[in-house]
């Protein structure tokens, strides 16, 4: 026989053979009791050896009740089914490393929609964007300076400056520029 006629490729009968089922065993119930009696009789023998080693005595009745309650719980748990795994949601790229990273970007483009939505309505930057803001503006001051803009407000305002004060401050100002809000940003970094 030659390589080519090993490395040919002509169809050759496939020989399929048949699959039996799996042969599903049934538990003898005398023998799963018996093995269940085994084990807590095992268990209260090494527990009263203890014990008594110790020089501690305990009713001998309670502690099998207390090895056979604790069989029939470990049998009751096993029994019971582990909850379905969450479902993923489809669609993404396949180029992530991981769900913290998704969590991530659906957070980025969440604000990346709710700022573009907030240069054309001003009520929701009021709502949305200032409250935010403020929040971190108190938080850095709070962590830095171990001040708040309700504290000490004079001296949160030398911090934040008057453009940044004057932003926080203003419920019904209109959405800035991103210039103006890129200058608010780094000034609440600068803090």
């Amino acid at each position: 026989m030659s390589l080519d006629d090993l490395f040919s490729a002509r169809d050759e009968p496939v020989v399929e053979e048949p699959v039996e089922a799996p042969v599903v065993r049934q538990k003898s119930k005398a023998l799963w009791l018996l093995r269940n009696a085994l084990l807590v009789a095992a268990a209260t023998t090494v527990t009263v050896a203890a014990l008594r080693a110790g020089g501690l005595h305990a009713p001998l009745i309670l502690i099998i009740a207390a090895f056979i309650g604790l069989r029939l719980i470990l049998l009751a748990v096993s029994e019971v089914a582990p909850p379905p795994l969450p479902k993923r949601p489809g669609g993404g790229s396949g180029a992530s490393s991981g769900p913290a990273s998704d969590a991530l970007r659906a957070a980025v483009r969440r604000w990346e929609r709710t700022l573009d939505r907030a240069n054309a309505d001003p009520d929701l930057y009021s709502r949305n964007v200032l409250p935010v803001l403020a929040e971190l503006a108190d938080e850095r001051l709070r962590l830095r300076h171990g001040i708040t803009r309700a504290s000490d407000p004079r001296r949160a305002r030398e911090l934040l400056g008057d453009p940044t004060w004057a932003a926080l401050h203003d419920p019904g100002r209109r959405a800035g520029k991103t210039r103006e809000l890129e200058s608010l940003v780094d000034a609440l970094e600068r803090l």
